[in-house]
């Protein structure tokens, strides 16, 4: 493992590097290594803290790591979030938790549809199901545990919130988090490239229906 301006990069196997920092937006500088189309690179994969460099080859991993290492002592600035217009989803706050997020955070319901507005989020990374993506930037007063009690049927497009993310339901599923809303908008779709409206990195407004 080596440490480069507050980033630990490690060898994962003999095809990948493991990006682990408290300094940098692991889906942000994912976003700027993918730019970069670094020779050798075949995928970059965020998560909350840390960032997974997969390799073509074993052969490429060590130059590879050496790229990285150069360029990200080089950085005067950690990269700033993807320069691209947000994604705007809107929503019809209609969500069967809403009363509940409201009574749990002392506050009306208008005030949490206007905080659940406020923000600019940031798509930090992808899991759970195809195109769920978790958005950072949630306010604070609105972070709530998920549900004790997890439902079996999320309906597609419900806007939900759990922790320090909100996030939008790509297909019906199981879930646990706290539903406030529901948008038209797909956020995953087959016939569509990519597939996922929302990649790790890029920024997310919800605006009101």
């Amino acid at each position: 493992m080596k440490v480069v301006a507050g980033l630990e990069i490690a060898q994962m196997g003999t095809h990948g590097l493991l990006l682990r920092t408290d300094t940098y937006v692991p889906a942000v500088l994912g976003a700027a290594i993918r730019d970069l189309a670094i020779d050798g690179v075949s995928d970059v994969v965020p998560a909350e803290t840390t960032l997974l460099v997969r390799c073509d080859h074993s052969g490429a991993q060590r130059a590879v790591q050496s790229q990285l290492e150069e360029i990200i002592g080089n950085y005067e600035d950690p990269p700033s979030r993807a320069s691209r217009e947000p994604i705007e989803i809107a929503v019809m706050y209609d969500g069967a938790d809403l009363a509940f997020v409201a009574d749990a955070c002392s506050l009306s319901e208008e005030e949490v549809i206007q905080r659940h507005l406020e923000p600019t989020y940031v798509a930090a990374f992808c899991g759970f199901a195809p195109g769920f993506a978790y958005l950072s930037g949630l306010d604070s007063a609105l972070q709530l545990p998920r549900r004790e009690t997890p439902r079996t049927k999320v309906p597609a497009g419900a806007v939900a919130i759990a922790a320090t993310y909100s996030s939008v339901y790509p297909q019906e599923s199981p879930g646990g988090w706290h539903l406030i809303g529901s948008t038209t908008t797909e956020t995953w779709d087959v016939a569509r490239e990519p597939p996922a409206l929302i990649e790790p990195g890029r920024e997310v407004r919800f605006v009101r229906q």
